[in-house]
């Protein structure tokens, strides 16, 4: 099963499968229909908090992904994660959906990154 992440600004494709948006806020200028979403996974997002202080920047990047991984683990974050490895289980093309600039360095990445470890 494939585990895809992509900036919400980008194409829609055939490919795509499942489109789920993994930020917290809704991404500029995107309306719902450009988005074509199937599901908003608002509250998977990392806490106000860690998403302040990372602000995108790369060298933050390795504490970021250990302090997201543990909110997804323990915190509020917890119930969204566990119904996003549900639908990786139902879907056999998933797409996480992002609006950050920086498309290595964002919370899409470690999603992605521990849906794939089994």
């Amino acid at each position: 099963m494939a585990v895809k992440i992509k900036r919400i600004y980008e194409q829609v494709s055939d490919d795509d499968g499942l489109r789920v948006l993994v930020d917290r806020i809704w991404p500029r200028g995107v309306s719902k229909e450009q988005a074509a979403l199937d599901e908003w996974f608002k509250e998977i997002g990392p806490s106000d908090d860690l998403r302040k202080w990372f602000n995108h920047e790369d060298d933050k990047f390795e504490q970021f992904t250990k302090e997201y991984r543990q909110e997804l683990q323990t915190g509020k974050q917890k119930a969204s994660y566990d119904q996003l490895k549900e639908l990786q289980k139902q879907h056999s093309d998933m797409t996480l959906l992002f609006g950050a600039k920086n498309e290595s360095c964002n919370q899409a990445v470690v999603l992605q990154e521990m849906l794939e470890v089994k």
